[in-house]
């Protein structure tokens, strides 16, 4: 053994180095951890609360570094005031932004709202696309956001939507070990079923909020320990 570079000396508890996958059986353990999700939240879904693909396109763009729940307080002001794409297109910027002002950033969230509704008048005439390619060009309108309209608005699987908690399970679990949401949905959309896309997310952001929490994931009650290998969790930090 090179003394200058000892080896690391595994603590109690804490769980082996992942092993190198490959990707088939990478995709079939993606497709067990998809099964056991399923089973452990079959209820999962959207958490915004929404009407109509229009709804939910600006709960989308408003819950960025909000919570879903703040996000379900402000939106009925802001469609009893604003209720279609030509009404919001036409509101008073300082007149949207003190209505959001509580979802954060809510200046640049007001410019986004407005050219969003611009662009679905414009382009549109007045309807939500239904094709990611149309709705990640209107201003405001990200990946993430045009996979949560397509999956939980119309029922499209487009991609698999990776939002903060997604990504810090999915690298948790092995599936990706990028922190850029868009190559790790490139990798989850490899290894996740496609049937499975929209439902995916909805059950690992519930996964991540009652048991794989960031601080203490609670890895005893987990229903995926079989299938984690536990990606930078380390004993200590481990729930009960």
């Amino acid at each position: 053994m090179n003394p200058s570079n000892p080896a690391r000396k595994r603590q109690p508890g804490q769980p082996p180095p992942p092993r190198r996958e490959s990707a088939s059986a990478r995709a079939a353990r993606a497709a067990r951890i998809a099964a056991e999700l399923a089973r452990a939240y079959p209820h999962a879904g959207c958490s915004l609360d929404f009407e109509s693909p229009f709804q939910l396109l600006i709960a989308t763009i408003l819950s960025a570094q909000c919570t879903d729940k703040r996000v379900n307080v402000v939106t009925p002001s802001v469609f009893r005031r604003w209720p279609d794409p030509t009404a919001l297109a036409a509101a008073a910027p300082e007149e949207l932004e003190a209505v959001i002002r509580s979802t954060g950033f809510f200046r640049a969230k007001a410019r986004s709202i407005l050219g969003c509704c611009r662009g679905l008048v414009d382009r549109h005439g007045g309807t939500v696309p239904r094709t990611l390619e149309e709705l990640v060009r209107l201003p405001g309108v990200g990946r993430k956001t045009a996979n949560v309209v397509l999956g939980s608005a119309f029922g499209i699987a487009s991609g698999v939507v990776v939002d903060t908690h997604v990504g810090r399970i999915a690298r948790r679990l092995g599936l990706t070990r990028q922190a850029d949401a868009v190559r790790a949905e490139r990798d989850l959309s490899v290894s996740v079923p496609r049937g499975e896309w929209i439902a995916f997310s909805h059950r690992l952001i519930e996964h991540g909020r009652s048991v794989c929490t960031a601080r203490a994931p609670r890895c005893d009650a987990c229903p995926l320990a079989d299938l984690c290998p536990r990606v930078g969790v380390r004993a200590g930090r481990v729930g009960r």
